[in-house]
């Protein structure tokens, strides 16, 4: 069994789409912030669809970077199914008549990923 330290390897958690990741996040929990009031529902809808535009360039950058992890899976996968999750419960309290629908969404989105 090797022992050594892997320090002559990049550090995953610094590779660029793991960054673009950590952005993600961050614009994910400002857009949830922002949900509680509608009247300012702009911030809200910028956060929430630049995060989820940024999504669709951390996948190519890991291929061309050559920077694909199971870190950086784990981290856009969770992410998704998060952002999904907090946009569908602030649906549920906008419409609480379609409260069921957006419950059995939530559901559906984590059961078609891990099941």
């Amino acid at each position: 069994m090797d022992t050594r330290m892997a320090s002559n390897q990049p550090n995953v958690f610094l590779f660029v789409p793991n960054l673009i990741g950590y952005a993600r996040v961050i614009l994910m929990f400002i857009a949830f912030y922002y949900m509680r009031d509608p009247e300012l529902y702009t911030i809200t809808v910028a956060c929430y669809l630049f995060s989820q535009l940024l999504d669709a360039f951390d996948g190519h950058a890991a291929r061309i970077l050559g920077q694909s992890s199971k870190f950086g899976g784990m981290l856009d996968m969770l992410t998704d199914r998060c952002s999904t999750l907090g946009l569908v419960m602030a649906l549920g309290q906008l419409y609480p008549e379609y409260f069921l629908f957006f419950q059995c969404y939530a559901v559906l989105d984590i059961w078609s990923h891990w099941i």
